[in-house]
């Protein structure tokens, strides 16, 4: 690894072409090239950086254990992982939000009054226990991979905690928003070493992401 290569992990998928287009507004339009390129790993010796494509659930993992300087991925994966990383800027992309949800019909009063014991499926127990546990609600927490809308249709939970972008998948499904856990956007996340012993590096990175968000032009 050449240490003077400030590396960066990004969201594969779905995520890419937004982030590759906040790059070229920070000036690094050369990493439009990521998008075509079969290789997971790729240098780019004009922008001085490395570039690490993963799922987006390992972004954080790719960069708390300093196999990346920096990474960008979604909040909704920080607050489930809970990763042992720095979190350093809002890049207002990529939103969504964590929801509870239930059946069409359903009273959030009554539901959410903390006077029954409810079964919630979801992907994400940790931010399902944690909003139920603030709440003062006893909730059983049933982890499911995917497809967590069927859980109240077929009878395994009262509700379900998901994360929703247009409430089309939920509605398809029988099911409403009853409130909202969080809203969700992309974040720059740094090494917490990397960010200490190579801040003269980021900080530069930092700044031209800062300014691409606000849409102020790339120096």
């Amino acid at each position: 690894m050449n240490a003077a290569l400030l590396t960066l992990a990004v969201p594969k998928g779905r995520p890419l072409g937004p982030t590759l287009d906040l790059l070229a507004r920070a000036g690094i339009g050369s990493a439009r090239s990521l998008a075509e390129s079969r290789s997971l790993v790729a240098v780019l010796p004009e922008a001085g950086m490395r570039f690490i494509l993963a799922r987006p659930s390992d972004v954080p993992t790719y960069v708390e254990h300093g196999a990346a300087d920096l990474g960008i991925v979604g909040k909704d994966v920080l607050a489930e992982g809970r990763h042992q990383v720095y979190e350093l800027l809002d890049l207002g992309y990529l939103r969504c939000r964590f929801v509870v949800a239930g059946p069409a019909g359903t009273d959030p009063t009554r539901l959410l009054d903390g006077a029954g014991h409810l079964r919630v499926a979801t992907k994400y127990p940790r931010v399902a226990e944690e909003y139920f546990r603030r709440r003062g609600i006893q909730a059983e927490v049933i982890y499911l991979a995917g497809s967590v809308e069927v859980a109240p249709q077929v009878g395994l939970a009262d509700l379900i905690v998901d994360i929703s972008e247009t409430g089309r998948t939920l509605a398809e499904n029988g099911l409403v928003v009853l409130d909202t856990v969080m809203e969700s956007t992309a974040r720059l996340i740094a090494n917490r070493a990397s960010y200490r012993l190579r801040g003269e590096r980021i900080a530069p990175f930092i700044q031209a992401l800062r300014e691409a968000v606000s849409g102020a032009p790339a120096v």
